[in-house]
């Protein structure tokens, strides 16, 4: 049976926006602390070597 007209899904986009939000966010979190391990490392080792 079609939905009347006017009737949107608006709640299952809504719902899909946001977990895709909370998946790019979680991605650029975790990409972000890698490169700061990255320089941590390096930082540490430069400071070896003086």
């Amino acid at each position: 049976m079609p939905k009347p007209k006017g009737q949107k899904n608006t709640k299952n986009k809504a719902k899909h926006s946001k977990l895709m939000a909370k998946k790019i966010n979680k991605k650029k979190k975790e990409e972000a602390a890698r490169k700061e391990r990255l320089k941590a490392i390096v930082q540490n080792q430069i400071n070896k070597k003086e």
